[in-house]
């Protein structure tokens, strides 16, 4: 019999799984401090938690039994991963839960933005009997561009095609076939910038995405576009898009979030009346705080059962003999899939991974997670992606997982090596741990380089002819951006080459945009391992 305590508020629906199993024996016990909890935890296998209850170090050390905690939602702020990691016991969380209540949401803000709801409504209320100000525009026939394709971008796409729009998409995984199947043309930002009359967005906020529509693009967005977020606050820089609606350029706006919530009483968003916004009620609905906690309760069966699961946010337990041989090369893995995902170009088809030496003796599916894990983290965010979820992850987002190995080496006694695949091209890094001086990038596409895969890294291709290293260097410098390193790798004298470079900070996309226009350079990218 195994014994969950629930120590938040959740329906007796959402966990009417664990009532009803005739292996759990289940006690709900809420509002407990941290010493309260250390004193009864003890006798439980499972602890079951929403966002009221701080899951800590202390407590999870006094939880002998404790295999496996669940959040009845997506956040797990309120838990130490660390320390679960530590002490062997899984996190999981329910990711998709909120799917249909978010994307039903942002209809609802589409709606709204679209008819000049909430102002014709607080005008009426009012006594004023307005029709003239309020002209709107119907969705039908208009094109909508969702940037991210993921669960909600998705299905906010399949509703919109019911209400006769037509679908533009964008996401770094949308390939032509899968945008065909769900009837969406597949797009860049750009191209979404330019033809749709409504953008919304779901993708998570990261480096990349920050800020992905800011002053340079509403520069250059179709006029009279409307805007919903959804997603995360910063996607869509704010203030650039106050200016727009107040030139003109964009006609309105509803947010669900903010860059920083709640937002100041000042925030130009709250008395703008073009634009409409609500205090994050994505996932705010009966049906999906319900949800949440049936997925999370399923799963919580599943790992008690030792059966199959998904949905862990922290990696499970590895055996001794396999983690001590993989361990130091976690790292390693992780950032050869972000280096490769910061380079290669187009959505990303298949993920290819070879291991040669004495790895290729391992049972290294713990390290596959890793290479995985750094390849989607730079699309979808770290914290969306970890260790347990990226198979999955990869699974949903139809991205192919090849793993071959060879005992043969380059020289070295491990190599590990991953290929991106993607709809425009294919790239390959390659790695290993050198003694006395750890992780190293062995290899870039076809050229043999020695790398540390750590900071700022400036990847430059060009063509192998005097004085290129030079008019990179004073460009650099008259940047006020230092080289710390240097690697050229090249086949034959005077044919293709690249240039690595360890800078001690970020460059701009226009410093990079000046070093792809000097001459017999053909483009650089930058890449952020940390």
């Amino acid at each position: 019999m195994f014994k969950v305590l629930v120590s938040d508020p959740i329906s007796d629906l959402g966990i009417s799984l664990l009532v009803e199993a005739s292996d759990i024996s289940i006690d709900k016990k809420t509002g407990l401090s941290e010493d309260e909890l250390v004193a009864i935890i003890g006798e439980y296998d499972a602890l079951l938690v929403r966002s009221q209850t701080r899951v800590t170090e202390k407590i999870m050390n006094a939880g002998k039994q404790l295999k496996v905690i669940g959040r009845a939602g997506v956040g797990v702020d309120n838990i130490d991963l660390d320390a679960a990691t530590k002490r062997g016991i899984i996190v999981i969380n329910a990711p998709d839960g909120n799917t249909i209540t978010t994307c039903e949401h942002t209809f609802a803000m589409m709606m709204a933005v679209a008819r000049h709801i909430p102002q014709a409504y607080l005008k009426t209320v009012g006594g004023e009997w307005d029709r003239k100000s309020f002209v709107g525009v119907e969705l039908r026939n208009k094109v909508l561009g969702v940037l991210g394709m993921g669960r909600i971008g998705s299905e906010v796409a399949a509703r919109a095609k019911a209400f006769g729009m037509n679908v533009l998409g964008y996401d770094p995984f949308l390939t032509e076939e899968r945008a065909e199947k769900m009837g969406v043309r597949k797009a860049s930002v750009d191209e979404i910038i330019a033809e749709a009359d409504f953008i919304t967005v779901h993708t998570p906020l990261t480096p990349e995405t920050r800020h992905m529509i800011g002053k340079e693009q509403f520069g250059r967005i179709k006029k009279g576009v409307r805007i919903v977020n959804c997603a995360r606050g910063g996607i869509i820089d704010e203030l650039a898009l106050v200016d727009a609606i107040n030139e003109g350029q964009v006609a309105g706006a509803a947010f669900d979030v903010f860059e920083e919530e709640p937002p100041a009483a000042d925030h130009p968003f709250l008395s703008h009346p073009k634009i409409i916004v609500t205090p994050h009620l994505g996932a705010s609905t009966i049906e999906a705080q319900e949800n949440v906690a049936i997925d999370v309760s399923e799963q919580l069966l599943h790992i008690l059962r030792g059966e199959p699961f998904k949905n862990a946010v922290n990696m499970p337990p590895v055996a001794a003999e396999v983690l001590s041989k993989l361990e130091p090369y976690f790292s390693l893995g992780k950032k050869l899939g972000s280096f490769a995902a910061q380079i290669a170009e187009g959505p990303v088809k298949e993920i290819a991974v070879t291991y040669a030496g004495d790895l290729a003796d391992v049972d290294t599916q713990p390290l596959t997670r890793h290479v995985v894990e750094g390849v989607l983290s730079h699309h979808l965010g770290s914290d969306q992606v970890n260790v347990v979820n990226a198979m999955h992850l990869a699974k949903n987002r139809g991205v192919n997982i090849v793993v071959t190995k060879s005992h043969a080496t380059k020289g070295f006694t491990n190599q590990v090596s991953v290929t991106l695949r993607t709809d425009k091209e294919e790239r390959l890094v390659a790695g290993t741990l050198l003694n006395g001086f750890g992780p190293r990038i062995t290899q870039v596409d076809k050229f043999p380089v020695d790398v540390e895969p750590q900071g700022h890294i400036l990847l430059i291709s060009h063509d192998d002819k005097p004085g290129i290293i030079g008019r990179v260097g004073t460009l650099l410098g008259t940047r006020d951006v230092n080289i710390a390193t240097m690697q050229v790798g090249r086949k034959i004298v005077g044919g293709a080459a690249i240039m690595i470079l360890g800078v001690d900070k970020g460059v701009t996309k226009q410093i990079l945009g000046e070093i792809s226009a000097l001459p017999d350079l053909n483009n650089a990218k930058e890449v952020h391992l940390f």
